[in-house]
């Protein structure tokens, strides 16, 4: 089975600024993610996105931003020689219906365990809210809560 390395996008993956981002001038890649997503690649995680984006059912921005913004960022990753394996996203907010997949919920990490064959009990989710953790909790991996815009070198190299 395989090992997976799962990040929730604002506040660990890019700069959490209190609002949504979903513009490409709004995303600013938070110190250290690149170094920690090579060192987790060396040892042969896969890594993911997992992450909200209510302000599509609220109408605050569209699918399309999201894609886009999406695009630019693994853009990023590609120019740093990282891999993300796929991101998963919950378009809904809890005010506007509810579902499986919003976090705490945990549909997403558990579809991405049962597609990519990975074992939960070797893999983490890195995350700045307790809804993170919660989820990867629910869906049998480890959960690790860091602060929001914290480097997580450091982090990822004792994993």
């Amino acid at each position: 089975m395989n090992k997976a390395v799962f990040f929730d996008r604002d506040g660990v993956i890019n700069k959490e600024r209190g609002d949504y981002t979903f513009r490409i001038d709004d995303f600013v890649i938070n110190e250290g993610i690149f170094d920690s997503m090579r060192l987790l690649s060396a040892k042969n995680y896969l890594l993911f996105i997992i992450t909200n984006q209510g302000g599509i059912s609220k109408g605050v921005y569209s699918m399309d931003d999201v894609e886009k913004l999406h695009k630019h960022m693994l853009s990023l990753f590609v120019k740093e020689a990282i891999r993300i394996e796929k991101i998963f996203l919950c378009p809904h907010h809890h005010e506007n219906e509810s579902c499986l997949c919003r976090k705490p919920g945990s549909l997403l990490i558990e579809k991405a365990l049962a597609i990519y064959n990975i074992d939960p009990l070797k893999s983490y989710f890195i995350g700045d809210r307790d809804r993170d953790i919660m989820a990867a909790q629910n869906a049998g991996v480890n959960g690790i809560k860091v602060e929001s815009n914290q480097d997580i070198t450091n982090i990822c190299r004792s994993l």
